[in-house]
């Protein structure tokens, strides 16, 4: 990620302000940051607080934190199964830089693993190499260790002091950023004075209540509040083994690409970091009723010999929902008792095959949702440590109405009131919910739709809607029969 992209990212300025100051540079020189200060768009410690947040570049092998034996295994692995032959090549793959996998071709061929073939042109970084019979020996055994070929990984102590660096308390959310994530829906006010410092604390967050009345959409919204992108390794070496982190059905990539002004060819300095980690969003975990307690453990590969992180890691520095709460097929007290010492000291305590054990910062804001009742899922013990417990009610008249209007608009329905009070009235039995209106307007659409009939509210359709909503409710057209009898 550039200079540019962490400070859209960040939302201290706009691609439009970048585009000007990279207009500025052009005419007058000097760095990116330089014209964007001197235009007033930033301050200088606002752009160190975004440089230093990001995973400097390695100036040499030691500086990767990754022993050189290691890396050379990992750029034979490459050579051997991918025929990567080029500097450009490998470091493309492994993400380290060229002056790096120049260092370990050197390195290499002393050892006489690879050869020199040709070149595609007069620059080294094109030079072929071929690898040499001891050579595709040594990608053998490194292929008997571990089968793993990608970005080469960092180091625990490099990925321990990025997640202390990028901590989700790291960035207050403030009330107008609350209202706004919210936009669209309707929530009491009160909610509001609840759920921000909840979400400011970065620690522990139980939503309850009668279902259908917002937990998972208020959790989901929750997690688009945050705007700090964060660095995410794609793999991490601990003790000599692999354990994978990145995942692109988790982790959304923040890079944006610049299409003006970039051309070296104009001598134009662009900054970045090291590409071992991937700027992304604020990762989002989500595991509900399929959750078991292994995805909470190291996932051992036994045919590839690496880890996959569980779920918990790859949401560090983000937020995990643990939806539908009680719901999963173990004791709920089994998960309370798993992260008891990580929600208290805030450190979680990872074992690997070999009986080694490691530690990382357990920074995650967690959120369980359930309609369960809290004290039937845990014990007092464990209720004291998760830090807000909020509870959602109902949705009164007046908001079950303005609900109501707001989904009916964006469906193309006209409102009628005659209609609302039927539907209130109804619905006396079961309760008034947050999703209801939403369930009925689009059972009409897809009614009206089927027998060819203008879209509109009225109490035939919306009594079969019901219908489908609740099994046992009473039907409309039926109690009316029975009236006139």
């Amino acid at each position: 990620m550039q200079l540019g992209d962490m400070l859209v990212a960040r939302g201290l300025v706009s691609q439009a302000d970048v585009e000007a100051a990279l207009d500025r540079q052009v005419k007058d020189g000097g760095r990116l940051g330089e014209n964007l200060v001197a235009m007033g768009l930033v301050t200088a410690d606002q752009i160190a607080a975004a440089v230093n947040s990001a995973p400097a570049i390695p100036t040499d092998l030691a500086e990767s934190g990754i022993s050189e034996r290691n890396l050379l295994y990992l750029m034979l692995k490459f050579m051997h199964v991918e025929g990567c032959e080029t500097v450009l090549d490998l470091a493309n793959r492994m993400k380290l830089p060229r002056r790096l996998i120049q260092q370990l071709i050197q390195d290499a061929i002393q050892q006489r693993y690879l050869g020199a073939t040709g070149a595609t042109s007069d620059l080294a970084l094109s030079t072929h190499y071929a690898m040499t019979e001891p050579g595709r020996v040594a990608a053998k055994e490194a292929l008997d260790q571990n089968l793993y070929i990608g970005p080469a990984p960092v180091s625990l102590v490099a990925y321990r002091e990025q997640i202390e660096k990028q901590r989700i308390t790291n960035e207050m959310v403030d009330e107008k950023t609350l209202r706004d994530g919210f936009a669209g829906l309707v929530v009491p006010e009160h909610m509001f004075r609840r759920l921000l410092p909840a979400i400011n604390a970065g620690r522990s967050v139980l939503l309850y209540g009668p279902p259908g009345n917002g937990k998972t959409t208020l959790s989901t919204r929750i997690a688009g509040l945050f705007k700090d992108p964060v660095y995410v390794p794609y793999a991490f070496e601990v003790g000599g083994q692999i354990i994978k982190v990145f995942d692109s059905q988790i982790h959304q990539p923040r890079q944006q690409e610049i299409q003006a002004h970039t051309s070296t060819a104009l001598g134009l300095q662009r900054e970045t970091h090291d590409q071992r980690w991937v700027a992304c969003s604020r990762p989002v975990v989500m595991a509900g009723g399929e959750m078991t307690l292994e995805m909470l453990d190291l996932q051992w590969n036994t045919e590839a010999r690496f880890y996959d992180a569980p779920l918990h890691v790859k949401a560090i520095n983000g937020m995990m929902l643990i939806d539908d709460f009680g719901r999963q097929k173990f004791p709920p007290n089994d998960l309370l008792n798993r992260w008891i010492v990580p929600m208290e000291s805030q450190v979680d305590f990872m074992k690997l095959n070999t009986g080694a054990s490691f530690t990382l910062p357990f920074d995650v804001l967690l959120m369980f949702s359930t309609n369960l009742q809290p004290a039937d899922l845990m014990d007092a013990a464990f209720l004291r440590r998760i830090q807000y417990k909020i509870k959602l009610f109902e949705p009164s008249r007046e908001e079950y109405h303005q609900i109501f209007v707001a989904v009916a608009k964006s469906r193309g329905l006209a409102f009628d009131q005659d209609v609302f009070d039927y539907v209130v009235g109804m619905l006396v039995p079961f309760g008034l919910a947050y999703y209801q209106p939403r369930f009925i307007c689009d059972h009409v659409l897809e009614a009206c739709k089927s027998f060819k009939l203008a879209p509109q509210l009225t109490k035939e359709l919306v009594a079969e809607a019901l219908a489908n909503l609740y099994v046992d409710i009473e039907d409309a057209r039926g109690a009316e029969t029975v009236a006139a009898e």
